[in-house]
């Protein structure tokens, strides 16, 4: 039987000053002693070691949405009232919907990525290339931030007038992803969310009117020629895809370039081989994931790791623990762009595995490549970085650096 720890789950995020600065000792602790711990007061489970999080989050049929959970369980307090009528995205959505509805959004925006790969690569280029040199300046809000709100924007549609409104929408919408948020907060997370649904139901009525060659016309396409797809299921994917696209690609690409710059060794290998940008990424998602945990239901009773779960009870997995499990990954403590490839969780599993894992790969390496050949002498210039207070991700408010 599990035993209690002296660690809550809040203590390992960045709610927690310490956890906000480097969670990873805490989570080292609980996985050598406690890998599968029972936070009593958040009603969750929470497990650390590598081959429980896998399995926990290949298991097909485990519940994902929150709302199956016994009451009092953290991620209940998610975006909205679990109880509440409204139209979930695939992120929290269950068998048979999950299936209906992302199948045919995955199709149409794997072809879209796969299209549009030239175009995307030449906006990080341009990106990076109107940075500012041989001064220091901030890499998240001159590089980090824009190149995945002007890639996704890109992809969906959105006119370039709209970007900033567009980036306000986003950024008070992932306020959704906070279960610890403020009322302030939470009335700012709706107002966003109002908007991008206005947004969204002006940009699909224009593309069935007039199709462009966009995701969204892509996919009122696939509507009109009979997939299963409400539009509220489209509209709440959309912008399901727009916060992913910005939020974590965002903190990939700032971890990545600070992770470099912190061990030049590992740096002077990327400038020596540039192929080595996609072992890079890989390691920068192994060693220093922009997202922390991810969740399943138990639909049964069972064991895991030893332990009696009952139906109903929530999981959350740290993939960062996982990630830097010993008994997985040789001196896992250490940041090799050159490791021997061992898969890690960093974009969870299953059926639920990150829908944007292509994207956000294909802009963290065009990134880094034309980064350090933009600025092959970039170093750090403003001491240590301020990581931002957002509990189960990981990404700095910014990071300073001159080139």
């Amino acid at each position: 039987m599990a035993a209690q720890h002296t660690w809550s789950i809040v203590e390992t995020t960045a709610f927690d000053e310490v956890a906000r600065d480097n969670p990873h000792p805490r989570l080292r602790d609980l996985r050598e002693t406690c890998p599968v711990m029972r936070d009593e007061p958040v009603k969750t489970w929470f497990l650390t070691r590598y081959e429980d999080v896998r399995d926990t989050v290949n298991d097909r049929t485990l519940w994902r949405h929150w709302k199956n959970s016994e009451e009092g369980a953290l991620l209940r307090r998610m975006d909205r009232d679990p109880d509440e009528p409204g139209t979930d995205s695939i992120l929290s959505m269950d068998e048979p919907d999950h299936s209906r509805v992302r199948l045919p959004l995955a199709k149409a925006f794997y072809a879209r990525i796969n299209a549009m790969k030239p175009k995307i690569e030449a906006i990080i280029d341009e990106v990076i290339d109107s940075a500012p040199h041989g001064e220091p300046f901030d890499l998240i809000g001159e590089i980090a931030v824009p190149i995945p709100i002007l890639v996704i924007a890109a992809i969906l549609g959105v006119e370039s007038e709209r970007f900033r409104e567009f980036r306000e929408w986003s950024e008070a919408s992932i306020l959704g992803l906070n279960p610890l948020r403020t009322p302030e907060q939470t009335e700012l997370m709706e107002w966003g969310s109002a908007q991008l649904t206005a947004y969204f139901t002006e940009l699909m009525a224009a593309r069935r009117a007039e199709p462009r060659d966009d995701l969204i016309s892509d996919v009122v396409a696939l509507q009109a020629a009979g997939a299963p797809l409400s539009d509220d299921e489209v509209r709440t994917n959309l912008t399901a895809l727009l916060i992913g696209g910005n939020l974590t690609t965002t903190d990939l690409i700032g971890n990545g370039v600070w992770l470099l710059l912190r061990h030049p060794g590992e740096l002077a290998k990327l400038k020596a081989d540039p192929s080595l940008a996609a072992a890079a990424v890989e390691e920068i998602l192994r060693y220093e994931s922009p997202v922390a945990i991810t969740n399943r239901v138990m639909s049964e009773d069972r064991e895991v790791g030893g332990c009696p779960m009952h139906a109903h009870q929530s999981v959350i997995t740290s993939l960062h623990a996982a990630n830097r499990d010993p008994a997985v990954f040789e001196d896992p403590n250490s940041f090799d762009i050159t490791r021997k490839h061992v898969p890690h969780v960093a974009f969870g599993g299953g059926s639920h595995m990150c829908i944007g894992a292509p994207l956000a790969r294909i802009e963290a390496k065009q990134a880094l490549a034309r980064l350090f050949q933009r600025f092959p002498d970039l170093k750090l210039a403003g001491g240590e970085p301020v990581w931002r207070a957002l509990p189960f991700f990981r990404g700095m408010e910014a990071l300073i650096v001159q080139g």
